[in-house]
This record gives structure tokens, sequence and C-alpha cells, in this order.
């Protein structure tokens, strides 16, 4: 993307000081991630700067660093606390961790405007994230079939499947760890979390699909989270 001129719609994704009163800021925009320097941090425009709130900003510059040339609030922000805070700043990260800067996600960007209100309603969380854990992969090409195998076979509700993260689900004729039941692989492609198992299988299934794309570098918001759980040491 060159010149940007037209208002989009916005959520910050994170941002951090740069120079004296300026702040250095990733936006999602329908038009994908974005990153660009917001002068007067510390005035009108800084009390927006804050995750979750739905804006609407332009840009300016042809380089990969934009400018801020307008920012405004375009909607009711989005209040979350406890683990829907926690929650929240994971798809951030995610996001900023994964997206290409610049390549339009549309469609992403929907789910993610969609997701936010659900989470501070209160929404069971698991369902939510692993929604948004699998339409992120399928937008970026790593997407890959619930309910059939690699060689295109019915996934078996007996069966057992491990996860090939560049191919897909492979079934295996023995037990072994890290690997899926077939009937807990269908209720996801359902989307049926009723099932007993399916959410949790469903975790580890995203963690191992998310991994190879993460860099081995560990998810900060995750750290933050489990740290948090943690009870105070005397």
């Amino acid at each position: 993307m060159s010149l940007v001129s037209v208002p989009l719609p916005s959520f910050i994704l994170h941002s951090r000081p740069y120079k004296e009163t300026s702040a250095l800021v990733d936006f999602f925009t329908p038009e994908g991630r974005l990153r660009a320097v917001l002068r007067g941090a510390r005035g009108k425009s800084g009390a927006l700067a804050r995750p979750f709130v739905p804006l609407e900003a332009e840009f300016r510059g042809r380089s990969e660093l934009k400018n801020v040339s307008r920012l405004e609030a375009a909607g009711i922000p989005n209040l979350l606390a406890s683990e829907a805070l926690f929650s929240g700043l994971y798809l951030n990260e995610l996001l900023i961790r994964l997206l290409p800067a610049e390549v339009p996600h549309p469609d992403l960007f929907e789910h993610y405007r969609a997701t936010l209100p659900l989470l501070a309603a209160g929404r069971p969380l698991e369902p939510l994230l692993r929604a948004f854990e699998w339409r992120l992969l399928d937008e970026l090409g790593y997407g890959f079939a619930l309910d059939r195998d690699i060689v295109g076979q019915s996934v078996a509700p007996q069966g057992l499947y491990r996860l090939l993260p560049d191919a897909g689900l492979e079934p295996v004729g023995e037990l072994q760890p890290g690997l899926f039941h077939g009937a807990d692989l269908l209720a996801m492609a359902e989307a049926d979390w009723s099932a007993p198992g399916a959410l949790a299988a469903a975790k580890r299934l995203m963690r191992q699909a998310l991994a190879p794309h993460l860099g081995g570098r560990p998810l900060v918001s995750r750290e933050l989270f489990m740290n948090r759980k943690e009870p105070p040491r005397d």
C-alpha cells in the first residue's frame, strides 16, 4: 500500500512511546496490519490509542511506516476485564506476529470486530478463541480439513490422528502422545463444543497448528496470563 487517504475502520493492536510526544502504533484495518506514527499521543488522539476501541483512521505515507493524519472514535469501546482482557491481548498478539504488513484481510477484520463485543459480554472464552485461531490460520493459507485426512479419506470417529502442520491430519494405527480422536475432530468441524473433550482437543490442535508459524518465540500474552494465575510467593 502506498498513499492512504480514505478513512478506514481500525483497531489498535499495540502502541509504544516514540520520540518525545508520539507513539508507534500497530493498527488492524480491513486493508491489513499497518504500522503508523501517532503524533501528539499525549493529547486527544492519545486518549484513543487503546486496544479494543472501534476507530476511524486516515493514514498517509508511502513507506511501511505511515503517519496517522486523523483518528476518531467510531463506536462503543469494548471493555475487557480479567480473563477476557488477556484473551483480547492474545488475539492482538497473534495478529501482530502472524499477519504480514499491508495485506488486506477484510473478512478476518470483520471476524475480529464481531469477537470483541462477545468477549466484553462475558461469553465463554474457549469457543471464541478457537474460532478466531481457526479463521486466522485459514486466512493465512495454513488451514486444513477437520473431517478428512491428508489422503482425502473421511475422518473416522473411532480413529486416531496426528497433525502434520504443512499437510493436515494423518491417520495413526496405535496410541501415541499428542494424538487426536476422530470423534473430537468431527465435533470441531461442526463447532459442537458440547461434545466431551472437544474444546480441550481443539486447544491442543490449535497450539500445534500455530507453533510452526510463531518462530519458536513464546507468546507474551500467554505468559502474562499464566503468571497471573500463579499464587503469590511468601
